[in-house]
């Protein structure tokens, strides 16, 4: 099958404009998070944690190409190319794709900074994946049905757009409370306010203890339920091949408060 055209500048330069929100923004991560964001998301490079995830993704490429929306600081795409598969990234902060830039192995992995509602690469694609609740940084249902859209249109037949996304939290909010206290610990405090439940808008509020010193970082999330997330699918002319409740492959059930999820684009 086909596969991306031959590499230009890793970095590519900005191909759209962000995503038109007409209430928040999309989140962009700023030169502040960006320098910091690897640190702060330390937990997430442990190998029980990437290992399982890599290996997944690995399997569902095979020995296709594989693009990743939102790639970031290259924690994911870096694993995935380190085995072997060839890795393409959209990445809306520069600032998070010049991190990227700057690590081992990222020469092999071509970066377009622009959004991924719309922004396009050469492809097509085995495999398009969005990891750690990306999805919910776009912060309309529209703008979600485009980014399934967007995946569908890079997917050669037969590919496939994996996800990895949380459960909405709505069960731990006491009724009538603005939101929850989901982390405090020494080093990071999290809020989450229910600000828009018929948008399905939260915002999410950190504090961070980064180099002695607090980072603070608030930013808009809509988050999906997995009947939505089925219904964008069906939009984007892609159909349901996986549900599980974690890279491990565990059962996904009412108790789960995580998923990944895996829409298939039929061959015909």
């Amino acid at each position: 099958m086909g596969g991306p055209a031959p590499r230009g500048p890793r970095v590519a330069a900005v191909r759209t404009a962000a995503c038109n929100t007409p209430v928040v923004g999309t989140v962009v991560w700023d030169e502040e998070m960006a320098e910091a964001f690897d640190t702060v998301f330390s937990d997430q490079f442990d190998p029980a944690v990437l290992d399982p995830m890599a290996a997944g993704l690995a399997e569902l490429a095979g020995d296709g190409a594989a693009l990743e929306f939102g790639v970031g600081t290259g924690r994911v795409a870096l694993a995935l190319s380190a085995r072997g598969v060839l890795v393409r990234g959209i990445e809306l902060s520069p600032h998070m794709a010049a991190r990227l830039e700057r690590k081992p192995g990222a020469e092999a992995v071509d970066v377009v900074v622009g959004d991924m509602c719309t922004a396009t690469v050469a492809g097509p694609f085995r495999l398009v994946y969005l990891v750690a609740n990306t999805i919910m940084n776009v912060t309309t249902q529209d703008e979600q049905v485009a980014v399934f859209a967007n995946a569908a249109a890079h997917l050669e037949p037969g590919g496939c757009f994996a996800l990895e996304i949380v459960v909405p939290g709505i069960r731990g909010v006491a009724p009538g409370a603005p939101g929850r206290v989901f982390a405090l610990e020494p080093d990071h405090a999290g809020i989450d306010t229910f600000d828009d439940v018929l948008g399905q808008v939260s915002w999410s509020l950190h504090w961070y203890q980064v180099d002695g010193r607090w980072l603070h970082h608030a930013a808009p999330f809509r988050y999906v339920w997995p009947s939505e997330l089925d219904l964008m699918a069906r939009i984007a002319g892609l159909r349901l091949a996986h549900r599980w409740a974690d890279w491990r492959r565990q059962p996904f059930d009412a108790e789960s408060r995580s998923q990944v999820v895996v829409y298939e684009k039929p061959r015909a």
